[in-house]
């Protein structure tokens, strides 16, 4: 299994002709609309506020 799953096309452009970058993990270069971009997975579920107490 790879560290990184690849993005299926640009965000900006809808190619599919990515390229990783290895400057920063996550990053890519769509070579047709000549953009980088980086993508960082965030987590599951819901967060939590401080505001907000979590019922049981």
């Amino acid at each position: 299994m790879s560290e990184r799953m690849a993005p299926f096309h640009c965000p900006y452009c809808g190619e599919e002709s990515l390229e990783p970058r290895d400057e920063n993990p996550g990053a890519w270069f769509c070579p047709d609309c000549l953009r980088s971009f980086s993508l960082k997975f965030l987590g599951v579920g819901t967060p939590r506020t401080a505001s907000k107490e979590v019922p049981r």
